[in-house]
């Protein structure tokens, strides 16, 4: 018989009701669903109608102590991702958290040392790292075919949210319910590529406006502004209010030039670095290739997936947990430089992070007994690399 892999999934929201009914419905290979959990009642009652033959639960405590499952999916409001992790790990279970790993840098490194000390198989649920455009340009980037990079512009603008989704939830878009806004819920995907292609950054600065198009208590608007150790920038530009956005990556280097937007990677080629030419000798011409998505972006059930299989046949993880504490200090940091009007040198400092942002969790209007509407257990294509 195949190996397999018993899974529970922890909050049925609409990401958590979306995993499931994947598992459930065998489009994870390997994959069997065992167990799920919700605190909600109406979430519970749509498990019973909708996962046949699957342990329920309102308690994940409970749910660890009845020992069904082998990994566990965590699909909770940021802030447990953490600690439920680490509970996971120490009852022997294999873990995927969605994302963001956690709110703070200093939650997610606690998680990461969980997880190494376990020996456990950990990954996060970012999905736009299966998108093979991205890929491919990371491989141009990391293979040094680009140089040295020189400049990163990222425009995503296309992350359009009404006020109605923010109502939808009490949860959402407050400090103490959520940790933050367009950086902490829609754009960690994009920080975490922006990472995964071109690096870490050695220092962060940004502008967060704080309910600039909807009437939230945290950010809908952000610009970053990031410098590197060899002296490259990059400029990050995301929001929730604009409409039709934006999403377009552009990536210099010494050696040409890559854009990627509107489902194609483009990239110009230069035969030498523009430091050769640049004060004595003859600008050369650009070699330019056009590279068209030629394969799908398999998205949630991709990394779904590949976490089975490096569970069940050592397979590398696309999406290793622990990267998730790249992304968050970008984000940390930026609001970190937004609170003080600072330029923010990395490494972080996450006692002053977390000093600050419990202030603003004790002055939130999150009220945890607010409704949060209920999910159809489907995959939104918002959730997927928009164009």
């Amino acid at each position: 018989m195949d190996k397999q892999l018993r899974f529970a999934v922890v909050g049925l929201g609409n990401m958590g009701s979306a995993h499931a009914l994947a598992i459930q419905g065998g489009q994870v290979p390997g994959g069997v669903l065992v167990a799920v959990c919700d605190t909600a009642p109406s979430r519970r009652q749509w498990a019973r109608e909708n996962l046949p033959d699957v342990s329920i639960f309102d308690n994940f405590d409970a749910m660890l102590e009845a020992d069904l499952a082998e990994a566990i999916i965590i699909a909770t409001p940021h802030y447990f991702h953490p600690p439920m992790a680490i509970a996971a790990f120490a009852r022997g279970l294999h873990v995927l958290t969605e994302k963001p790993g956690g709110v703070q840098v200093s939650a997610v490194r606690a998680m990461c040392d969980a997880a190494e000390k376990s020996g456990k198989t950990f990954g996060v649920m970012f999905n736009q790292r299966t998108h093979p455009l991205f890929a491919h340009a990371r491989e141009i980037l990391r293979g040094g075919e680009l140089g040295a990079l020189k400049r990163v512009q990222w425009t995503v603008t296309n992350w359009y949210r009404t006020q109605a989704y923010y109502n939808s939830g009490g949860w959402r878009a407050t400090w103490a319910g959520e940790g933050g806004g367009v950086l902490i819920n829609q754009a960690p995907h994009q920080l975490d590529l922006l990472q995964w292609i071109c690096g870490m950054p050695k220092s962060v600065w940004a502008h967060c406006a704080v309910g600039k198009y909807h009437l939230i208590e945290v950010e809908d608007d952000a610009t970053i502004f990031a410098e590197y150790d060899n002296g490259a920038t990059a400029t990050f530009i995301t929001t929730t209010g604009e409409y039709p956005g934006t999403n377009r990556l552009e990536i210099a280097g010494d050696r040409g030039k890559l854009v990627l937007e509107e489902n194609k990677l483009r990239w110009w080629k230069l035969p030498t670095s523009e430091r050769d030419f640049c004060f004595d000798g003859e600008v050369p011409t650009a070699e330019y290739v056009e590279i068209g998505q030629t394969e799908a972006e398999t998205a949630h059930n991709g990394i779904l997936c590949n976490f089975t299989n490096a569970v069940l046949h050592g397979e590398e993880l696309l999406a290793p947990g622990c990267e998730a504490i790249h992304e968050l200090t970008i984000s940390n940091a930026a609001y970190l430089s937004a609170w003080t009007g600072e330029r923010v040198t990395l490494p972080l400092d996450e006692a002053r992070f977390d000093a600050i942002l419990a202030k603003k969790i004790a002055a939130s209007s999150y009220h945890p007994e607010q409704v949060t509407a209920e999910a159809d257990g489907v995959y939104k294509d918002r959730w997927n690399v928009k164009w």
